[in-house]
């Protein structure tokens, strides 16, 4: 996997879309809110969006839209392709990061840190929300997501060559594994509010229970094609 140059040091934003309107306004306002340095680029990468996604992005200053085909893995992968600084860091539309994220982040990598996540946080009480938010405060591959964000070397991840794009999903676990295989992660003890939207569309416990088996599923050798069927067919 190779990209654009890693000299320059900063932080490069990379967040996946696809049919996002209704909250991407919103997401926008709050990076920027959050953000506190001066050596950062924001890529959005769609994955074929039919909503205004794409405009919405493109009429924000400092912000730059990529396409690609559907797929977070893909749009991932494509966003870090284009991405110029030393520092990538990868979040969801549906979480809030720490205010100056950007400056923990960029202080950790300058101590020598390469990856790692920042603690959840949901934004709805529920005991189980809040004992799966709890866990991710322990460093153990168990206790990872792609809802904590994610920052990583930009040469670290040129490495291990990327998101494996045979996952529809499962794809940030399986990138975290390696991570943790080659013991580079860190867990920061600031926290990222995530989005229990889906907890609430599919029941808290139901969606907990095929997690577990999605994951369960994985570790298992269970292919990546077959993930996804369990997915679509449980999930909402």
């Amino acid at each position: 996997m190779t990209g654009a140059s890693t000299n320059k040091e900063g932080i490069s934003i990379i967040i996946p879309i696809y049919n996002e309107a209704e909250s991407l306004s919103g997401f926008i306002k709050v990076l920027f809110a959050a953000l506190k340095s001066k050596c950062f680029e924001i890529i959005f990468v769609d994955g074929g969006s039919q909503d205004d996604s794409c405009s919405i992005v493109q009429s924000t200053s400092q912000c730059s839209l990529i396409r690609s085909k559907k797929g977070r893995a893909k749009q991932l992968n494509t966003g870090a392709q284009n991405a110029q600084y030393s520092l990538l860091y990868f979040i969801h539309v549906d979480c809030i990061p720490p205010v100056g994220f950007d400056q923990i982040l960029l202080r950790q990598y300058k101590k020598g840190q390469k990856a790692g996540s920042f603690q959840m946080q949901f934004d709805h009480d529920h005991f189980a929300l809040n004992w799966a938010a709890f866990a991710t405060k322990y460093n153990s591959r168990f206790c990872r997501s792609g809802d904590q964000s994610l920052f990583v070397e930009k040469n670290l991840f040129e490495q291990l060559a990327g998101f494996d794009e045979r996952y529809h999903i499962c794809e940030d676990v399986e990138f975290i594994d390696r991570l943790y295989k080659k013991n580079e992660f860190t867990v920061l003890p600031q926290k990222i509010i995530t989005s229990a939207r889906r907890f609430k569309d599919n029941g808290v416990l139901r969606l907990h229970f095929h997690h577990g088996i999605i994951h369960l599923m994985r570790y298992l050798g269970v292919k990546p094609d077959k993930l996804y069927q369990y997915y679509l067919y449980f999930v909402k």
